[in-house]
């Protein structure tokens, strides 16, 4: 595995729960670490900043050294106004792992280097992947198909494969991830790390409307819309929310995508992801709200069961 050394011995299994917009919240994230895998908000989610500062406060006082790291999402792209101060309070607390989207920047990489933290950058195609790793960023995040949220069309199994021919950083796969044997079939690909988002918005802990966890429970695969019409940029929906908020799901029109807008709302008077609200393909998996830990527990046991079921032995996870 490529794992950071830093991470060694300190996850249950290998798993990074995605930074989910308004969702995650310091109590999941502490929740996540404490049971084993990297935690992760977006620093959009604290509003004002000073919020933000008081978050990372709160997670280095509340998380100790055998806790896994947590991670802080960071938008790179222009129509974040916040970024640098941002990025100046995630080196000031050192924040364990970044995870940058929409945009690779050297500056926002040379200064998460300069205090020892790692650099993962989410991509949809094996080009983005390439310049991300030139402008700085330690591993990358493989949005592939059946992702929640902004995701890509490319098959996993295509995008891991292209991405291992000439990367052997850290790697992660995010789409249609929601069970210990998904997470398992990561490895086998290639990655280091299976992204799980959709399947922790049903959780206890996260900030979500309780008829959103339960559409989550009560939805499958074939419940889930791809457009960009939300925020300009295509992501994967839960076709009850659109249908909820009065839009006919089989004929959402084309967005302008110089039109996006990630912080407050989208191209339409239903906000994304306020009253549209997104979601991957492995919500099948979900078969109710549970607190992190009791997620995070039933991942571990598919995990292990699925190793012993084709032969492989137990074993730690740990950093080569």
């Amino acid at each position: 595995m490529s794992m950071p050394a830093a991470f060694a011995g300190r996850l249950s299994i290998p798993v990074i729960g995605s930074p989910l917009f308004i969702i995650s919240v310091p109590e999941l994230v502490i929740a996540q670490c404490k049971a084993g895998i990297i935690g992760s908000f977006p620093s959009l989610n604290a509003r004002p900043i000073a919020q933000f500062e008081e978050w990372l406060q709160r997670l280095n006082t509340e998380l100790g050294p055998n806790d896994a790291p947590y991670a802080v999402n960071l938008i790179v792209h222009r129509s974040n106004d916040r970024l640098m101060a941002d990025v100046e309070l995630c080196v000031k607390y050192k924040v364990p792992m970044i995870i940058t989207s929409l945009g690779a920047r050297e500056d926002v990489n040379e200064a998460i280097h300069s205090y020892g933290g790692v650099v993962m950058h989410d991509i949809i195609s094996n080009k983005f992947a390439r310049k991300a790793v030139e402008k700085g960023a330690d591993g990358l995040i493989a949005v592939a198909a059946g992702a929640g949220g902004h995701a890509g069309t490319t098959s996993p199994f295509a995008l891991i494969q292209e991405i291992r021919e000439w990367f052997d950083g850290p790697l992660a796969l995010s789409g249609s991830i929601a069970t210990g044997e998904a997470v398992l079939a990561c490895e086998a690909m290639g990655a280091d790390f299976g992204y799980i988002g959709s399947a922790f918005i049903a959780t206890t802990e996260a900030r979500a409307a309780q008829d959103y966890k339960d559409m989550i429970v009560d939805s499958v695969s074939s419940d889930i819309v791809y457009s960009n019409l939300f925020t300009g940029v295509h992501g994967n929906y839960l076709r009850p929310s659109i249908v909820k908020a009065g839009m006919d799901p089989d004929a959402l029109p084309v967005s302008d995508p110089s039109a996006m807008n990630f912080g407050s709302g989208g191209n339409t008077e239903a906000k994304a992801w306020k009253d549209i609200w997104g979601c991957g393909q492995g919500i099948g998996a979900v078969k109710e709200v549970l607190p992190a830990a009791e997620l995070v527990a039933r991942l571990v046991r598919e995990y292990h069961a699925a190793r012993s079921r084709i032969g492989l032995a137990p074993v730690a996870i740990a950093a080569e």
